[in-house]
């Protein structure tokens, strides 16, 4: 496991002098988005959010449920954000429109989820990762899988300082380069970030796998991983 966490330690040091990332972009003001705005506002960041609508639409609930986020369109979020988390239903993301999020960092925080999201035959008949197929979608992005396999609730109570060792691990997956800059963010929200590989490694922490949903520190999440061995 050393050897890929030091490859991405490196990577992460050549792309953060073209990528500083001090602005988060949220596309959807629901439960996730919302809990992902507190955590990154929490750890220092900018936050710019957005609902389906006008920004005029959910200010008021974005004042009173994120206090110091900055309610915008999803155009505006895109196009001031240094890095965008998608973190609508599934069924919705086509709404988004593939054009804003060219040549940005993209996290995809999204499931499907068959009971919610309907049965969408992209996903069902396609047995690649649903991260795959929604790269598709947005083609001229830098998409990262992560975020997706936590609970939006878990995700404000369990951070905690690097070193902590209760501290949980978040897994992630996508090109290396942009998972690097990822990787500081995820570090930044209170969790130790686990290289998973391509954005094709996403299918191992998505639901219905052992790490979805459950609580792991970065070694057990790299046992899961096949990254590592059991001690």
């Amino acid at each position: 496991m050393r050897p890929r966490r030091v490859e991405l330690g490196r990577r992460r040091h050549n792309r953060r002098k073209a990528t500083m990332v001090t602005t988060i972009g949220i596309l959807g003001a629901g439960r996730v988005g919302s809990a992902v705005a507190r955590t990154a506002l929490k750890a220092g960041y900018a936050v710019h959010i957005s609902g389906s609508g006008p920004a005029a639409d959910i200010q008021l609930i974005v004042d009173i449920v994120i206090p110091g986020a900055v309610a915008m369109t999803a155009a505006e979020v895109a196009a001031s954000a240094d890095l965008v988390i998608l973190a609508v239903p599934m069924h919705k993301f086509r709404t988004v429109d593939p054009g804003t999020l060219a040549g940005k960092i993209v996290i995809d925080t999204m499931n499907y989820w068959q009971p919610i999201d309907g049965t969408l035959d992209e996903f069902t008949t396609d047995a690649r990762s649903s991260s795959e197929v929604v790269a598709d979608y947005f083609a001229s992005a830098h998409l990262v899988k992560t975020l997706n396999h936590i609970g939006y609730h878990d995700l404000e109570t369990d951070a905690r300082p690097a070193g902590d060792p209760q501290r949980h691990g978040l897994a992630l997956a996508g090109e290396a380069e942009t998972a690097a800059v990822v990787a500081e963010v995820l570090n930044r929200f209170g969790f130790d970030p686990v290289y998973a590989g391509p954005l094709v490694a996403g299918a191992a922490f998505e639901p219905g796998s052992p790490i979805f949903g459950g609580r792991h520190t970065a070694d057990e999440l790299a046992i899961e991983l096949g990254l590592a061995e059991a001690a």
